[in-house]
């Protein structure tokens, strides 16, 4: 096998990929049909890109995707820290680095030769993706158990607090998603070792 056949993802990152993709599909659109019911930022989402028709659908929609995201985030945390993927791919992270691949992105000049390395934009977005989910969980966990997590109700600022923890928080991972699709289309050799591993 030569270098342009060598596996990029393996097979377990690729099916938790995938995974995480629906759970985040479902997740946000069952979403938006709960936050619908109350509208608590005064402004609702277009029913069209909501998932679950009524508020208790909405919630079992939820609920659902929020076990396989869980899991699947478990399972893939635990995946890069036993093979050590996590530290190779992600670390170390350099500001002055950093600022080059900002700077050359914002210039359309970003490389993306070698996809099995990542710049340290990519990096730093991951890591990003990566707390964001961790603050959906955990606000998430406020909202559906209130009452049994009182200290992590009140580090977020109590339930309302709660609320708009979990709103914006998905507001970031709809961003990343855009981006990411965006940054696929510019460069769609990554699909590819995405579903076939190379």
């Amino acid at each position: 096998m030569n270098h342009l056949t060598q596996t990029i993802h393996p097979a377990w990152l690729r099916a938790m990929h995938w995974l995480n993709a629906v759970a985040v599909v479902v997740l946000m659109m069952s979403g938006w049909r709960i936050y619908n019911a109350t509208a608590f930022l005064g402004f609702a989402i277009p029913k069209d890109i909501t998932l679950g028709g009524w508020l208790g659908g909405a919630l079992q929609w939820h609920f659902a995707a929020m076990w396989l995201l869980a899991a699947n985030g478990l399972l893939y945390l635990s995946f890069n820290l036993g093979t050590g993927r996590l530290w190779r791919k992600f670390f170390p992270l350099s500001g002055a680095a950093l600022l080059a691949d900002v700077r050359a992105a914002l210039q359309g000049r970003l490389a993306h030769a070698d996809p099995r390395h990542y710049n340290m934009v990519q990096k730093l977005a991951y890591l990003l993706v990566i707390a964001d989910s961790v603050a959906l969980v955990l606000s998430g966990l406020v909202l559906w158990k209130s009452v049994q997590f009182p200290l992590l109700r009140e580090l977020v600022g109590g339930y309302e607090g709660a609320r708009r923890v979990h709103f914006f928080a998905m507001a970031v991972l709809a961003a990343f998603v855009l981006i990411h699709l965006l940054m696929v289309a510019l460069v769609p050799r990554t699909l590819r070792t995405m579903v076939r591993g190379y």
